[in-house]
């Protein structure tokens, strides 16, 4: 095990100087660079406004990106962010002292309330130029408004809640008519519907908040300097616009919930974080005198929304008698104070400060700090300048205040999409895990991290965990990648010798069974899994050894399974005495080469079942590889083992056609041995046509005459046109058979008859029956009474063949009269020809000057010609012009040197000096031989007319012109 790890660490860090360099450089055992390129951005980015405003700044609201601003006594300012170019300026129109007290913006920044520190209250609509007072809020200091995020709209504010400073509710709702520009009372109704009261009376309504939850139930907090209110209760679908007034009923008797502080700061305030535009907040903080108090909201609780509740109390440098904080805003994991002269960012899972921004005094003190909730922008002003913040990856450091927290599935969520730090948590959980004896988990995140592997197995081996030291290795090796094939091989093996080990502890234990078996199938999936199969197979032969050296030859067999080695299986089940199993593995998989290689085992102890499955393999098995194995079967085996080789070479015969000369040879010699009737039937179905038999004849021949079967082999020499050995070996078991025998050479008269006279000499002298021997004088036309008798005996009386001579003479008689008659047939034909020679040389035909020649139509008499029996006449030239084209190959060539002779015979003797005796002998020589030469041309030439003989006739299928000549002639035509 301890050799494992170092080839694994080994394949890991190859080089001890890349390790010292990750040491110098301070890089942690993640093996992540955890470097900053770049200076990083803060969190809280503040960006001062270009705004100089002409009087000093009384109040700011924002929301949905529209800012309003009040300026000295009597303005307001109006702002679209989205085109900030554009501003908007409004008169109050108030002359008397009356001052800005506080502003108030709904959610879509259409309706913007303001209240006056004359206990007046004046409203202005995003789409108008004039303010316009309400009258019905007359002589309430309006200290907070509580929106209506889900009926409000832009002409409409739906039913929302006023608090005042006498600690009075009301509900009210605003409305811009339709057809003029205000109807007449802007207010449509403004009534108390409750009273927020401390422990000293009533007390100002610092803040507002309606939310709804599920199922039509509403949420409405409200808060005082020291308390926090929750009323709740459902309102009637359909009745939403009619207002909240039955919520606050249901407290007219008793008071509601509520949470409360013994510090107070004069007033309160309350912040609420919202994900997304247009859900509902999902935390809030309450800034008081005791600290803030921040926690969820649960919607699904039946009476409080507030959970998860704790206090932050203030930094230890606030102290709320001398610098008091102002504002609160809250992010998603930060809530800002707003001091005097500077802002503190404090973190909501540790309640640490990770942020304070400290303002120059030249911009004066801080007067309010705003959140726009849709943009998610945070606004800060004094009486002269006006800052922004933005928030950029606030969530960056969360991941380690929840890792020390030890909430690491919160932390792990947060830095997901970075590994260095994901790296960090997973090994600080890990060790978490550990410390607290949970060492499957422990292993399961050590296996994700970037640790040094050999500290971390060690670790699990020294603490005697081999469960998670196996779940470790395990899903380190589903993180490897396929390139690392060392470290995979490493892993794979290590882990077989471990599930080995378990596995061999557990069996012994009876009571551990359950366990048993379930490590067993684990094992077995790791072994099946299709990640590892390449890696197992090219290792199979360790793992073959790990399994070997513990004995366990049940795994060895499904491992070579999931392995596709069949042999080793087969060969496991064989020397164990399971043939019938091996012989399953085999058909199960088909392969042919197992089937040769095991066969000659398995047809020792289960013939038929081993047949059997060679027959379901068709012709996907060659039967030549498996003559070996039944030869060494059937040397050894009874005669009904025999019959099933027999039944498996009947079936590659008959049923697959196969051709194959071993095959027959060696069926024959099953037959031979075993079923000598179905021998000769085989060998008489075979057929006698040497090129159709598939059997080897020579060893058919051998192998009948070595085991006796006669017949069989006067089949095979009758096969082969051995006649006369045929005869002769089938006289030694019938003579009928030797007459069969005797009929076959039907184009050989000789031989048949030397083959009948064996027949009848053999009865004659062997069986010494005369009348057999007459019966074959008839059954044969060939042979004759005279070559019979001198096989028989001389003592043998006339009376026994009588008849046969006078038959005999009579034949005799009738082919002598036969001869006669054809002598005198011979002599009538040769007179006849010679009468009509004689009439033809008598025969002459009459030329007259004006016939023309039947080919060119020229005069007749001008050159040589011939003239035919039919009356066609024709020039020399022009009829031997017709004919040549006709004639085949031979007589063209026979022409030609005919004509060459005639030609030679014609030219003068260029020997003037000879004496004339010579020259007179040489000239009757040539004058013979010149008529000699024209007569050959005359029969050649002349044999026929050329019109009327069978050249004509012969020539009806040839084109009128040459294909060859086709395209000429046509282009003549043209």
């Amino acid at each position: 095990m301890a050799s494992i790890l170092d080839e694994y660490e080994d394949s890991l860090y190859r080089s001890a100087s890349v390790q010292q360099s990750r040491a110098n450089v301070g890089i942690p055992h993640s093996g992540y660079v955890n470097a900053r390129l770049e200076k990083e951005t803060p969190i809280f980015n503040k960006q001062r406004i270009d705004f100089a405003p002409p009087e000093k700044i009384n109040s700011l609201v924002v929301s949905s990106n529209q800012l309003c601003m009040s300026l000295g006594k009597d303005t307001l300012l109006r702002i679209d962010l989205g085109k900030p170019d554009e501003p908007n300026q409004v008169e109050l129109g108030r002359k008397d002292e009356a001052r800005v007290y506080k502003m108030f913006l709904d959610h879509t920044g259409s309706h913007l309330l303001i209240a006056l520190n004359t206990s007046e209250c004046l409203y202005l609509n995003r789409s108008v130029q004039k303010v316009r007072a309400l009258s019905r809020w007359k002589g309430h200091l309006i200290e907070s408004v509580g929106w209506n995020k889900f009926l409000g709209s832009e002409t409409n504010t739906g039913p929302i809640l006023v608090g005042t400073a006498q600690g009075q509710i009301y509900e009210a709702e605003i409305c811009v008519s339709e057809g003029s520009l205000f109807s007449t009372n802007p207010d449509q109704y403004f009534r108390q519907v409750y009273t927020l009261e401390e422990e000293s009376g009533p007390a100002p309504v610092c803040c507002l908040e309606i939310e709804r939850g599920i199922e039509g139930k509403f949420f409405i907090i409200a808060t005082t300097r020291k308390r926090l209110f929750q009323f709740v209760g459902k309102v009637p679908e359909g009745t939403e616009q009619q207002g909240f007034s039955s919520i606050f009923g249901m407290h007219a008797d008793h008071l509601p919930s509520f949470r409360e502080f013994p510090a107070n700061l004069g007033f309160s305030e309350i912040a609420f974080y919202t994900p997304k535009l247009r859900s509902n907040p999902r935390s809030f903080a309450w800034m008081m005198g005791n600290g803030v108090l921040y926690g969820t909201l649960d919607y699904s609780r039946p009476d409080s929304i507030l959970s998860d509740e704790r206090v932050w109390v203030y930094p230890s440098d606030i102290d709320i008698t001398v610098n008091k904080p102002i504002s609160i805003v809250l992010t998603q994991f930060h809530f800002l104070l707003l001091l005097p002269d500077r802002v503190k960012a404090v973190c909501t899972l540790n309640g640490q400060v990770v942020f304070q921004d400290l303002f120059l005094e030249k911009f004066g003190l801080l007067t309010r700090m705003i959140k726009d909730p849709t943009v998610q922008q945070i606004w800060i002003h004094t009486e002269k300048v006006v800052f922004r913040y933005h928030v950029q990856r606030e969530s960056r450091d969360v991941w380690k205040m929840y890792m020390n927290m030890n909430k690491f599935d919160l932390a792990k969520e947060y830095c997901k999409d970075r590994p260095e730090c994901l790296d960090i948590v997973l090994a600080k959980e890990a060790e978490h895990c550990f410390q607290n004896k949970r060492y499957l988990d422990s292993a399961k995140c050590y296996a994700l991290t970037q640790n040094y592997f050999e500290e971390i197995a060690l670790k699990f081996i020294e603490a005697k965990q081999e469960e998670a030291l196996m779940e470790f290795l395990i899903k380190k090796l589903s993180n490897l990648k396929p390139s690392e094939k060392t470290q995979t091989i490493l892993l794979t093996t290590w882990l077989t010798e471990l599930y080995l080990n378990w596995l061999g502890i557990l069996e012994g234990d009876p009571s551990q069974r359950n366990l048993y078996l379930d490590t067993r199938e684990k094992f077995r999936t790791f072994l099946s899994s299709p990640k590892n199969k390449d890696c197992l197979f090219n290792n199979r032969a360790s793992i073959y050894e790990l399994l070997a050296s513990h004995g366990d030859t049940e795994h060895m067999v499904y491992f070579a399974v999931i392995m596709q080695d069949y042999e080793r299986v087969v060969a496991h089940h064989c020397q164990h005495d399971e043939y019938d199993e091996a012989l399953n593995v085999l058909s199960r998989h088909r392969d042919e080469k197992l089937f040769y290689k095991f066969s000659p085992v398995l047809i020792q102890h289960i013939p038929k079942k081993v047949v059997d499955a060679w027959i379901s393999m068709g012709s996907r098995l060659d039967a030549r590889n498996l003559i070996p194995a039944l030869v060494n079967y059937s040397q050894s085996a009874s005669t009904q083992q025999i019959n099933e080789a027999i039944r498996y070479m009947e079936f590659c015969v008959y049923q697959l056609e196969e051709t194959q000369q071993a095959i027959h040879n060696y069926l024959l010699s099953l037959y031979a041995l075993c079923r000598p009737d179905s021998l000769l039937s085989y060998l008489e179905q075979a057929g006698t046509n040497p090129n159709r038999i598939h059997y080897d004849l020579k060893y058919a021949l051998r192998l009948c005459a070595e085991h006796g079967h006669h017949r069989a082999c006067v089949h095979v020499y009758k096969v082969m046109e051995l006649y006369e050995e045929a005869v002769d070996l089938a006289l030694q078991v019938d003579v009928d058979l030797a007459k069969s025998c005797a009929d076959l050479p039907e184009d050989d008269e000789e031989l048949r008859k030397k083959l009948w006279l064996k027949i009848a000499c053999h009865v004659v002298q062997e069986e010494k029956d005369v009348k057999k021997a007459m019966a074959c004088l008839s059954s044969c036309a060939l042979l004759k009474i005279e070559d019979v008798l001198p096989f028989f005996p001389d003592f043998v009386t006339i009376d026994h063949f009588k008849e046969a001579i006078c038959n005999s003479l009579e034949d005799y008689n009738k082919h002598i009269e036969e001869l006669k008659r054809e002598m005198e047939e011979a002599t009538q034909s040769a007179k006849r020809i010679r009468e009509d020679i004689q009439e033809m040389r008598n025969k002459y035909g009459s030329v007259e000057p004006q016939e023309k020649c039947a080919a060119c139509d020229f005069p007749l008499l001008n050159r040589p010609f011939y003239l035919f029996l039919c009356g066609h006449m024709f020039h020399y030239d022009c009829l031997l012009q017709a004919v040549f084209p006709n004639l085949p190959a031979y007589k063209q060539a026979k022409l030609e040197d005919l004509q060459k002779k005639l030609a030679a015979t014609s030219q003068p003797s260029k020997s003037h000096h000879r004496p004339k005796d010579t020259d007179t002998i040489s000239l009757g020589k040539g004058q013979q031989s010149r008529e000699q030469i024209k007569a050959d041309i005359d029969d050649i030439v002349a044999a026929e007319c050329v019109y009327c003989g069978e050249l004509m006739i012969r020539s009806i299928d040839k084109p009128f012109i040459d294909p060859q000549k086709y395209e000429e002639e046509m282009q003549s035509w043209l």
